[in-house]
């Protein structure tokens, strides 16, 4: 375990979102090269991909729901230094991805091909979206227990691990792609089967050698077959904190089904020029996403220790680190969208959604890179609801007038990209309020430390468990 509530709380946090950067800076490249490939497919092939990558966010929506209330309940026994609530937290946490993986794959497979042909602007861009999940749809299912793992140990400081398979397994990826895509050597090209092949490949690796650091002698956290038995409560616990958070993802899926929805009348270009700016905005955002994954632990583990002041400076420290980080993005997107789109594609008529969608959606960055961060603190509170609340009230925004505006003579996508800036610009504002009525509920300042203890302690801890205070007291991508 890594102690994260002494020390430099800058420190903690660099160090922290430099193993998540590295892992995610894999991650991304792995999406930008698999792109590369799929693009030499023709824009039928994007658009394809884009649609069945889609359901990735209902995966994520999940699987944070999983991974946030593991996160936070282990970070917060591990402040407080109660090894014996964090082994029973992530042993359930196990238990439960894998539950939740068998219904989430006989679901996924049951509606593949409706939800491929309800989307897809054509039937060319349906059946390449079915070909892509028959192979990718078991690959994201043995993602639950990968997050569940990897989750576990942020919880605890430990962030190596998680990079080391993380980034290996990408590499895995990356390499065997274009050989499953185009037949190098093999002569039995696949197409955008071959890309999801690759992707399910690599993750059954990285579950198997993620699975061998929890049984080396000696680790914090390990497998123990009699906390295996499932404890309701203990789900319900971490449901509390996930759920909302989960939820928040899940906003972002029905936020690309509007989007997608609404683009099909305007073709495959529309859509994947779309698909395409997205991914480049999944790259941009991975310095902020990356330190979101940091802040959750750094602040959980000062919350389980009773550390305001090292709760609110994680906070401040985290900020800005996003604001510098989102603002040099911004500039790019707003200067040169253009080329960043033609790297995946040269088709005059995608390049030109793609440069509209950056040069526009670029304004909402900074804000979008201070929502993460406030977040994550929400995260490490213990409360995501009101995170939930200021993305519901963000789709809401976007929707409502989206959907109204589509009807009208002359509609144009450019639209949706203004709405989408005024609904985040709104979306920080109500969550700054709400997480600074947080602070002011959870963490007041001049309580005594026994007071402070009572209200971090996670829903379903044990009221032994908590350690003796210290002599001072000092949680979107559009």
């Amino acid at each position: 375990m890594h102690d994260l509530t002494s020390g430099s709380v800058t420190r903690h946090l660099l160090k922290t979102t430099s193993f998540m950067l590295v892992t995610m800076l894999f991650q991304t490249l792995y999406f930008l090269i698999d792109l590369y490939w799929v693009g030499r497919l023709g824009k039928e092939a994007v658009a394809g991909v884009g649609v069945a990558g889609n359901l990735m966010f209902i995966v994520l929506a999940i699987s944070q729901m999983l991974g946030v209330g593991a996160t936070v309940l282990i970070s917060h026994a591990a402040g407080r230094k109660d090894r014996e609530r964090a082994l029973l937290v992530f042993n359930q946490a196990q238990v439960l991805s894998l539950l939740v993986a068998l219904v989430f794959f006989v679901l996924s497979i049951a509606i593949r091909s409706p939800y491929a042909n309800a989307l897809a602007a054509d039937a060319a861009t349906a059946g390449l979206a079915k070909a892509y999940l028959a192979w990718f749809l078991p690959a994201m299912a043995l993602q639950f227990g990968l997050v569940a793992m990897s989750s576990s140990l942020r919880g605890v400081g430990d962030f190596k691990p998680g990079m080391i398979v993380q980034t290996s397994t990408v590499i895995i990826n990356m390499v065997l792609a274009p050989f499953l895509i185009f037949g190098w050597v093999t002569h039995h090209p696949m197409g955008v089967a071959g890309a999801a092949l690759a992707s399910f490949i690599a993750v059954v690796i990285g579950n198997v050698w993620l699975l061998t650091f929890f049984l080396k002698p000696g680790v914090f956290l390990a497998f123990t077959p009699s906390d295996w038995k499932p404890r309701p409560e203990l789900w319900g616990a971490m449901l509390k904190v996930g759920l909302p958070a989960g939820a928040e993802f899940a906003l972002m899926a029905v936020y690309l089904f509007i989007i997608y929805a609404l683009a099909r009348p305007f073709g495959a270009a529309a859509q994947a020029g779309f698909g395409i700016g997205m991914r480049v905005l999944q790259a941009g955002f991975m310095p902020v996403v990356a330190l979101g994954f940091a802040v959750g632990p750094v602040a959980g583990q000062n919350v389980g220790a009773r550390r305001r002041d090292g709760v609110i400076e994680t906070f401040r420290s985290a900020v800005i680190m996003a604001v510098g980080a989102m603002a040099l993005f911004a500039l790019l997107c707003h200067l040169v969208p253009s080329a960043l789109i033609r790297i995946f594609s040269s088709d005059p008529q995608v390049v030109a959604v793609g440069d509209e969608y950056l040069r526009i959606i670029s304004w909402n960055f900074v804000a979008s890179g201070v929502i993460f961060v406030a977040s994550s603190m929400f995260q490490a509170l213990g409360n995501t609801v009101p995170s939930l609340l200021a993305s519901m009230v963000r789709i809401f925004v976007l929707a409502i007038p989206a959907v109204f505006l589509a009807r009208l003579p002359g509609f144009q996508l450019r639209w949706m990209w203004y709405l989408s800036v005024a609904s985040v610009t709104l979306q920080l504002v109500i969550s700054l309020l709400l997480l600074r009525r947080e602070f002011r509920r959870r963490l007041p300042a001049g309580v005594p430390a026994g007071a402070l203890a009572a209200a971090t302690v996670p829903a379903g801890a044990p009221a032994t468990t908590a350690v003796p205070a210290p002599a001072t007291v000092p949680t979107s991508v559009d």
